[in-house]
């Protein structure tokens, strides 16, 4: 049985990457170098559906577009660690994974705006003592 948080697709596109991650992760670790890359590659892709999850189980109130920009934050950081492994990984590599989380990115940065838009709605303008 699927909850909502498995219809949300950038929250399965994450999860697709990062299983896609850790097989490039596998391919860098071998070198020296690519130790580090891929400790730090693979920590910050697994940020990203952790941090989704966490806020979607605490609720849809303050906390939820909290986690989200810590996702969105760790989804910039793996465009980082990319960037860093061009010498270990084919460039076209490379550009497919930042190009889906640039996707990721944009699909967050989207749900950020639309709860805060819904927040500022629901709560309306402060009330009048009269």
């Amino acid at each position: 049985m699927q909850d909502g948080l498995e219809k949300l697709f950038f929250y399965k596109e994450a999860q697709a990457l990062y299983d896609v991650c850790w097989a490039d992760t596998d391919k860098i670790r071998h070198d020296g170098r690519g130790k580090v890359l891929s400790v730090q590659m693979i920590r910050s892709m697994g940020s990203i559906p952790a941090n989704i999850e966490e806020g979607y189980g605490r609720g849809f109130g303050k906390e939820y577009p909290r986690f989200l920009r810590i996702a969105r934050g760790s989804a910039q950081e793996t465009k980082g660690w990319y960037d860093r492994s061009r010498f270990l990984l084919p460039q076209d590599i490379v550009d497919q994974r930042k190009q889906k989380l640039n996707y990721i990115i944009a699909c967050i940065t989207k749900t950020i705006n639309t709860i805060s838009e819904r927040n500022q709605k629901t709560s309306g303008p402060p009330k009048r003592k009269t």
